[in-house]
């Protein structure tokens, strides 16, 4: 039976810029990457060495404490180098393509027919098992645990948030058969969660063995993370899975044909971009080839994610492995003559400092400008407007920085991650970073639990 879940709590932010719904077939790019720093808490070991011939499917490193799960190329060529940052730490491997996009063989299989074991086994080597993670903590799932449910959010709400409807709408096999895997791997639920301010696509409404739910209301209710706790909170000892729907596709599409295809379609957004819209491409694109003569000219940020909890990465950067969105806003790095003083028609203001508040249908063009300097956390009962959960967001907060393990557990700390406070961060008057605070509180459990 569907649940109709409300959300009042949360702050819908208008930007410019949202993808037209057409899509194209981007021009392949000649270079593509696998980023171990899109995976938390996974130490990468290498698998490979530059100028290694590779497949779609041929694992690129592995997680040294845990081998068994291998990241893998998403197209065919060569090993073209391997970045390292600081204590040589590997930031991407990059691979460039030989524009055939050929595939290890993984046979084609029957979710059906095959046990719990096997499906793990060709998740794990096909290197499409880090597709699925967990709460709590917000990472890769363990293999070994056997999850109380799964939850796929089928909406996006955050800002220039794509339309799942839309990408979906051709994978309605795939997406079916992704869920016949995926139910094999849970004696639970499998919770879809949908838009309820629209009707439930096709896709979606004929697929089996799933539970709809529909969410009403602002952003965050799109997060996983706040349909997990308004369906099946997470309980200390308790783990959910999630994933993210084109992986489910994904996932699909290499049990029906024996192969790793890791096609996507992707939304390139934002208010510097000339024309917004989706593009089909392949996991870990270069975004130059989505970019090039499409942005305008100036000082840009590019984020493969939504503005609030997307990545940075450069102009000729790669899109991260979660991500189906692409957003380009300016940078804001310059001074505002006369600042908050201005009247501000044209300025996004959750606190209503200026007059913006009184035209609520208005596209917003906003920068990563700070508007002001970091300073002590300050408690003015905001964070808990846009907080949709019954959690306390700002004593959690407090618990985390003096990593009070006890408190943190009290405070529910099992049932976040880094997204479900991107909000508070946005609207924060003391500019604190209080994603990576959250992430410093998931990491501390992670340890203290092991």
């Amino acid at each position: 039976m569907s649940e109709v879940i409300k959300i009042k709590k949360g702050l819908d932010i208008n930007l410019k810029g949202k993808a037209e719904k057409v899509y194209i077939k981007a021009d392949p790019s000649k270079t593509y990457a696998v980023k171990p720093t899109d995976f938390t808490g996974v130490t990468p070991k290498l698998a490979v060495e530059a100028g290694a011939t590779v497949k779609a499917g041929t694992p690129l490193f592995y997680n040294k404490y845990k081998p068994e799960i291998k990241f893998t190329s998403p197209v065919s060529g060569k090993v073209l180098e391997v970045n390292r940052g600081e204590r040589r730490m590997i930031l991407e491997i990059i691979v460039e393509s030989d524009g055939k996009f050929e595939s290890e063989d993984f046979k084609v299989s029957s979710p059906a027919e095959m046990n719990r074991e096997s499906i793990v086994k060709t998740l794990l080597d096909s290197g499409l098992w880090p597709a699925i993670k967990q709460r709590p903590y917000s990472v890769i799932a363990n293999p070994a645990d056997t999850p109380k449910a799964i939850f796929i959010s089928a909406f996006d709400s955050a800002p220039l948030g794509v339309d799942y409807d839309f990408i979906l709408q051709d994978s309605a096999k795939e997406f079916q058969a992704g869920i016949d895997v995926l139910s094999k791997l849970t004696e639970g639920k499998i919770h879809v969660g949908v838009n309820g301010k629209y009707p439930v696509s096709p896709v979606i409404q004929n697929t089996k063995n799933i539970q709809i739910n529909l969410f009403k209301g602002p952003h965050p209710a799109g997060n996983v993370g706040v349909q997990i706790h308004h369906i099946d909170p997470v309980n200390k000892g308790e783990v959910v899975w999630v994933v993210e729907p084109q992986k489910v596709v994904t996932i699909g599409r290499l049990f029906l044909t024996g192969k790793y295809n890791a096609s996507k379609i992707v939304a390139l957004g934002g208010s510097e971009v000339k024309k917004p819209r989706y593009y089909k491409v392949y996991e870990g694109t270069n975004i130059s080839c989505l970019t090039d003569n499409n942005v305008n000219e100036g000082d840009l940020r590019f984020i493969s994610g939504n503005a609030l909890n997307g990545t940075r990465i450069s102009q000729d950067g790669f899109l991260g492995f979660y991500d189906s969105l692409l957003t380009v806003i300016p940078e804001g790095n310059k001074y505002e003559f006369m600042g908050w003083i201005a009247p501000g028609f044209k300025k996004y203001s959750f606190s209503r400092t200026f007059f913006s508040w009184l035209m609520p249908n208005r596209e917003y063009i906003i920068d990563s400008n700070l508007h002001g300097g970091r300073r002590a956390l300050m408690i003015t009962g905001k964070f808990e407007q846009v907080f949709p959960m019954d959690i306390y967001p700002m004593q959690l907060i407090k618990a985390i920085i003096i990593e009070d393990i006890d408190l943190m557990e009290n405070l529910g700390i099992y049932e976040v991650a880094e997204e479900d406070f991107a909000l508070c961060e946005f609207i924060d008057t003391s500019k604190t970073d209080i994603q990576s605070i959250v992430r410093k509180g998931l990491d501390i459990m992670i340890k203290e639990m092991s």
